[in-house]
């Protein structure tokens, strides 16, 4: 790992939103930085599908559902987000299949599971501003979690 949030924030104190402590790891990685890409979906996971089947790499995908009680990621998404080299995953929602997901060399941060899956398809916002967790999630903004909490930035932070 090449960073701490918490390092992150010493460092940048006055540049970083700092998530609340809502969210849980269910991935293989416990921590996972990058370029932010926002969907916020509706009823459904298909436009989440589509978009874990592009190339991720340095990217991590912040879903929104209104942290409606229905599993948006399981195994086969998380399949999707490993193939096409995805950082990460933040769902404001829940999850499923976590006894795989946490093999998956992926990272996925949600408020916790749920078995059922989500409803038939309808449309997404793709590239939206997100507001959940005390943060303003902005597509192209970047973001990094690990075990200490989740900070999102305007730019990339080093170390």
């Amino acid at each position: 790992m090449e960073f701490y949030t918490s390092d992150l924030c010493d460092k940048y104190k006055d540049d970083v939103q700092v998530a609340l402590p809502l969210f849980k790891s269910y991935g293989g990685k416990s921590y996972f930085e990058g370029e932010i890409v926002t969907i916020r979906l509706q009823d459904n996971n298909k436009d989440l599908v589509t978009l874990l089947k592009t190339n991720g790499k340095g990217k991590v995908a912040v879903v929104d559902v209104d942290a409606k009680y229905v599993a948006v990621v399981g195994d086969i998404l998380m399949g999707f987000a490993q193939e096409n080299h995805w950082s990460g995953i933040l769902i404001n929602g829940y999850v499923r299949d976590i006894v795989n997901t946490k093999n998956i060399e992926v990272g996925l941060f949600a408020l916790g599971t749920c078995p059922k899956k989500c409803p038939e398809p309808s449309n997404a916002d793709i590239g939206i501003t997100l507001n959940f967790a005390g943060v303003k999630f902005e597509n192209g903004n970047y973001i990094y979690a690990d075990e200490d909490g989740i900070i999102v930035s305007k730019t990339p932070l080093s170390m």
